[in-house]
């Protein structure tokens, strides 16, 4: 898909692999909404981008249904649509203090996998009734899960549930949505330098990008923005997911 001219949202388009890529899709001429619970994150970036933002709980029916017609009233409906919206705490299933609050599991679930099942599922609606392009493509929906979904470690169980989920979507989705026009691709990124990690003391950041064999670094977003922009465009990317990791398999701890 040529980019350009069309209507894009990007769900956690706030800080970190959203921002990026919400700036790499105006760079490209889309009509960008940038989507964020923090509202003033996400003025900022739509500010920066010349694009629209828009306060959304993605977990939250309502909130994204709202969000994607206050995005269609000011660009049209979109084209494309990016799933950055996340979370990552860590906590053990049984800890020291008994086992894990069920509401905890339930808070990362809900952010990370119903949240982008419910941007999908909006979204998508509004794709399958547009015109087709080229290739009678009507449009592309590109969501993060992690390297989590295949080596979570201790302490990840929520996080890598969450993400697990969303690779398990990815072929299903791209099935259903294939008679529309609809393509489904998912990124899996590894160790990414974003807030998350650049928070973390430096002796613990050596030590995570030790593990890299190569490049022997963390991630940059906009690796992760380039990778979902050459999704959007290559057509013959449909019902994939691709790790974005330097080759790195994460250890039990």
């Amino acid at each position: 898909m040529n980019i350009k001219g069309h209507a894009a949202i990007v769900s956690g388009g706030g800080s970190g692999l959203g921002a990026e890529t919400a700036r790499h899709l105006a760079k490209a001429g889309a009509k960008v909404t940038v989507l964020d619970v923090q509202a003033d994150a996400a003025g900022k970036v739509a500010a920066e981008i010349g694009g629209l933002a828009v306060a959304c709980d993605v977990g939250d029916a309502k909130s994204v249904e709202d969000a994607v017609a206050k995005a269609r009233a000011a660009h049209g409906p979109a084209r494309v649509a990016v799933c950055c919206a996340g979370i990552a705490p860590a906590q053990r299933i049984v800890g020291k203090e008994g086992p894990m609050q069920l509401s905890e599991f339930e808070r990362v679930i809900r952010v990370n996998l119903i949240g982008t099942f419910n941007l999908m599922r909006v979204a998508a609606a509004d794709m399958a009734a547009l015109p087709p392009l080229e290739d009678n493509e009507r449009g592309v929906i590109v969501m993060t899960a992690s390297v989590a979904a295949y080596e979570g470690q201790i302490g990840q169980s929520a996080y890598a549930a969450s993400k697990g989920g969303v690779v398990a979507l990815t072929l299903p989705a791209a099935r259903e949505f294939a008679r529309s026009g609809i393509r489904v691709m998912t990124i899996a990124p590894g160790l990414i330098g974003t807030p998350l990690l650049l928070n973390m003391p430096k002796p613990v950041q050596d030590g995570l990008a030790a593990g890299v064999p190569f490049p022997n670094r963390f991630g940059h977003p906009h690796e992760y923005a380039r990778l979902a922009m050459h999704m959007i465009e290559n057509v013959q990317l449909n019902g994939e997911v691709v790790r974005l990791d330097g080759a790195l398999r994460m250890q039990a701890k």
